[in-house]
């Protein structure tokens, strides 16, 4: 099983590559995954019917008792055939309901893929926190599926709206997940259920995991998201609104059932919900004009009553439950993908544009008649088996003198009628003639378009009368519930008093059909406002203008004050802690050598400086020499590693400043001068004052010996390098840079987002793209081209660079573009040299990969934007990507050596020539760190330089000035 997720985590990640090559027959490659998961899972029937399970684990967190345990019972079983059968079929499906040129095809085959193995491991987990894990990565990938058309903004909201609700109830389902851990004392599901606790703060634990299960599977009040989630592509709704991610709550439902359906508050919260859910889903479905939306408001139906099936608590009902949960996935999807062709082939999903079709694509029609047949519980089919065998669960109950057993039964056959006549709406909207109306025009399909769906409608009609087949399958999971009870699953159980709720059931919701324009002015009367979802609307834009009162109260006066109030706080509180403060040192060293009172005092001046003067260039150049200034002491200290980082750092930290001061006056506060001067001194003096006084205290608060004496020995012992800082850096706080560097991955999409608003998925400016250069018969010449025009240029004049004579000729400088050539290719090999040297000597990968970023910064500088699209033809985003994928893959495959994540692993060898070699996990891991200080300063140029060359050369922005560019030559 695990083996299983690895091979879907692996595929979904390989997924975009190979749709460049098949295009989109991807879709047939990945749908061999989940089939092949399929058939895994049907060669566990013959142990799952017996009563066994398949368990495998691997130890993850010992010291919490984590692991990533898998367990298939009948529970998991049924529900794995489902998430694998249906989802092979419906990534199948995709290839005919998606064209050759659907935008960011690959992102949704792989976040499709990615789904279904997130909901394999969602089902098979024993261990009720990796379950977790499982359960929130599919709200995630529901949010991108949910958005695939970003491009509106129908999308957009309802994938963030689904993602609110879901994880809103996620958050506090976690909460009553880590109370029952503790309680319980172990992570096990199948402990927890077989062995169950009592108690107040079980009773609030069960309480809570509800509260996650019912938004999961959109039962009042969470139930909007699931129809406006209609907005995603048919097949997303197909497989997560039908089949999958819905079904994730009644799973969990009927996993704690057996242990947990006697604790106080579980019947009354999923009966009247479930009962409720389902009344206002079919009533709402009767309304609706959409084809997609009657299901959507349907789904929404059955899966309350699917709620109070499976949370009933008795052996009859869960038997039941399991039952009706297999027919609704099966006749759902079906009906689901049904629409999704009609939607192609016509053009709409609106009934009331449609006519005729039932009799020009017979077929589809016969498919649809079967699955709505199987939700309205008609027999033969498996919809009627399992709707039987709910009505005598809840029979036997009430007549067992069970109250809530009758709410259950009143509510179900009320719901039921109906469904019934919803789901004849439905049939005759879709395939119905109407006489006003000329035949809908259908475009030509291939005949396996309905494959998918007609194997689904096969499965109805087969497994109704071969039910018998699967009953004691299922029964094994029912016979867990604790209770009495003897029903099994049939076609037949000759006349009893189910059979006529179910016959009185269809005949009343034909009846309520029939009378269906009665029943629209009866909804007529409902005020529109009664409405969840307008709901949830007030309370965003309640909070949206919470939020926008406060920050306006609390940020008013711009930047100078946001930073006056958050210095003041700080000298207040941490001036406060250091006056109480009792732990001081016993002597104060003022300086451990002259030099250092010296570049302490030209920082201060360059500090000073900066505050005053007028132009802001000098006080970029004033404020990186207090950088430098500490690359001096760092460097003075026996500390190179961080010296060199320092340095690296503030170079590049000058040539962003610069580039940004191109969209900014030369002179400081031009029109509105500073205010309040000698305040803003004081707070300046208090924070350092304050801050100086701290780290006089933090070196006398020491009690206990340092560990810095053990870390020689820790980082040849354990992180195998002699250079302690990057051994800290990726072994020893390996999570700490890993979070680091997912906040520049933060800030580069920040800094990006602000200037390409049209969209930063722009393509990397090539030479090609340049108008000057499209005489040139070869756009890498690197010296001067007779043929060429000269205009602009010196005739004589070599152009170094590969863009040279993109630049204007008063910008352009021989001696930087020589400079530039003979220093590029040395300076990324030594930032090479560095990621790979540093391990063992001063370097890494962040100082690497600033070597490399500011050689690319030189390309820029000397040869424009074009220049740097020759440098790195490729989006900085993939190399961001890159980077992280291969920091986060260390800390999963350290799973795989340690069981811890980010533990580093070696392999050690001899070599004849080279002596002992040790490479290791963290490598790579650093590796990633060099890829992404790479990707953002490549990112920072691409937006702050290329962006702006552009929108100046369109004239998006105001020309600069000589004097500014006269402040960007001297810089």
């Amino acid at each position: 099983m695990a083996t299983i997720l690895l091979a879907f985590a692996a595929l979904s990640a390989l997924t975009p590559l190979l749709t460049r090559w098949l295009s989109i027959r991807v879709f047939y490659v990945v749908a061999l995954l989940p089939a092949a998961a399929f058939g895994f899972t049907l060669t566990q029937t013959r142990a799952v019917s017996a009563g066994e399970a398949i368990t495998e684990s691997i130890p993850w967190i010992p010291a919490l008792g984590i692991s990533l345990s898998f367990r298939v019972d009948t529970l998991a079983w049924l529900l794995a055939l489902v998430v694998t059968g249906v989802g092979a079929l419906v990534l199948v499906y995709c290839v005919r309901y998606f064209s050759a040129d659907e935008p960011a095809l690959g992102r949704f085959a792989a976040s499709l893929l990615a789904f279904a193995g997130a909901m394999y491991g969602l089902v098979t987990s024993d261990d009720i926190v990796v379950m977790f894990i499982f359960w929130e990565i599919t709200s995630v990938l529901s949010y991108i599926l949910i958005g695939h058309y970003t491009f509106k903004r129908a999308s957009r909201g309802a994938a963030l709206q689904a993602l609110l609700v879901t994880t809103f109830g996620g958050l506090i389902m976690l909460v009553g997940v880590v109370i029952l851990t503790v309680e319980a004392g172990t992570t096990s599901l199948a402990v927890i259920v077989a062995d169950p606790v009592t108690g107040p703060a079980t009773t609030w634990a069960v309480l809570l995991i509800l509260v996650g299960a019912l938004s999961k599977s959109a039962l009042v009040p969470f139930h909007f998201w699931l129809p406006a989630a209609m907005a995603a592509p048919t097949p997303v709704s197909a497989y997560l609104h039908a089949a999958a991610m819905v079904k994730a709550g009644l799973y969990l439902v009927a996993r704690l059932a057996p242990g947990y359906a006697d604790t106080p508050g579980w019947m009354p919260v999923l009966v009247t919900l479930g009962v409720g859910t389902m009344l206002v889903g079919a009533w709402r479905s009767l309304r609706q004009y959409d084809l997609k939306l009657v299901l959507a408001y349907g789904t929404v139906s059955q899966l309350g009553f699917l709620m109070v099936v499976v949370g009933f608590g008795t052996r009859d009902a869960a038997l039941a439950g399991v039952a009706l949960l297999l027919a609704h996935a099966l006749y759902k999807s079906a009906l689901f993908l049904t629409v999704g062709i009609i939607d192609h082939r016509a053009g709409t999903r609106d009934w009331r544009q449609l006519s005729g079709v039932g009799r020009n694509a017979p077929v589809l029609a016969a498919i649809a008649l079967v699955s709505v047949a199987s939700m309205a519980g008609i027999p033969p089919l498996l919809g009627f088996v399992a709707k039987e065998a709910v009505f005598t669960a809840f029979l036997e109950a009430a007549l067992a003198g069970d109250g809530w057993g009758w709410v259950a039964l009143i509510g179900t056959v009320l719901g039921s009628v109906l469904t019934v006549a919803y789901s004849a709406r439905f049939l005759w909207g879709a395939f119905g003639t109407r006489v006003t109306l000329a035949d809908t025009a259908l475009h030509p399909a291939r005949w396996d378009f309905q494959l998918a769906p007609g194997l689904l409608a096969v499965a109805t009609v087969l497994l109704g009368p071969l039910v018998f087949l699967l009953d004691p399958v299922l029964a094994s999971y029912a016979d867990t519930v604790p209770g009495v009870g003897d029903y099994h699953l049939a076609l037949w159980h000759g006349f009893e008093p189910a059979l006529a709720v179910s016959a009185a059931v269809v005949v009343l919701g034909l009846a309520l059909f029939w009378k269906r324009r009665g029943v629209a002015r009866l909804q007529g009367i409902v005020p529109a406002y009664v409405d969840a979802g307008q709901g949830y609307g007030y309370t965003v834009r309640s909070i949206d203008r919470a939020a926008a009162r406060i920050t306006h109260f609390a940020q008013i006066g711009g930047l100078p004050q946001y930073l006056s109030t958050i210095l003041i706080v700080f000298v207040l509180a941490l001036g406060f802690a250091a006056f109480v403060n009792r732990s001081w040192p016993d002597q104060v060293v003022l300086w451990d050598y002259p030099g250092q009172v010296a570049i302490a005092l030209t920082m201060g001046i360059a500090a000073v400086m900066a505050a005053r003067v007028g132009e802001r260039i000098t006080a970029v150049l004033l404020a990186g020499v207090t950088g430098y200034g500490l690359v001096a002491l760092f460097a003075f200290h026996g500390a190179p590693d961080l010296a060199l980082t320092q340095a690296l750092v503030e170079t590049i930290t000058i040539v962003v400043f610069v580039l940004v001061l191109r969209r900014l006056p030369q002179k400081i506060a031009q029109r509105n001068r500073p205010v309040h001067p000698r305040r803003r001194a004081v707070i300046g003096v208090l924070v350092g004052a304050v801050m100086g006084t701290i780290g006089v205290i933090a070196l006398g608060a020491r009690q206990a010996p340092s560990i810095a004496a053990e870390l020689p020995r820790l980082a040849v012992e354990e992180g195998h390098g002699r250079n302690i800082v990057n051994v800290m850096l990726v072994d020893i706080r390996a999570w700490d840079t890993m979070g680091e560097i997912s906040v520049l991955i933060v800030v580069a999409t920040g800094v990006a987002s602000l200037l390409f608003v049209s969209g930063r998925n722009t393509v990397v400016p090539r030479l090609r793209e340049s108008r000057k250069l499209r005489s040139l018969p070869h756009r890498r010449t690197v010296v001067a081209d007779p043929a060429a025009p000269s205009e602009g240029h010196a005739v004589t004049r070599q152009s170094w660079l590969l863009a040279g004579r993109t630049v204007a000729e008063k910008d352009r400088s021989i001696m930087v573009e020589v400079l530039v050539r003979l220093l590029f290719h040395p300076a990324m090999i030594v930032s090479v040299y560095l990621l790979i040297a540093g391990h063992n000597a001063p370097g890494g990968g962040f100082a690497g990969g600033l070597i490399a970023g500011l050689a690319l910064v030189s390309r820029y500088l000397a040869g424009g934007r074009y220049e740097l699209g020759e440098a790195v033809p490729v989006h900085p985003g993939k190399i961001l990507g890159l980077g992280i994928v291969l920091a986060v893959g260390m800390a999963v495959v350290s799973l795989f050596f340690s069981g811890i994540p980010l533990e580093s692993a070696y392999f050690e060898t001899t070599v004849a020539v080279l002596g002992p070699l040790s490479f290791g996990t963290s490598t790579i891991f650093d590796v990633g760190v060099y890829l992404v200080v790479v990707g953002l300063v490549l990112d920072i140029l691409r937006s702050l330089g290329s962006e702006v060359d552009r929108q100046q050369e369109a004239g998006e922005t105001e020309p600069r000035s000589q004097s500014q560019q006269g402040a960007e030559a001297s810089a």
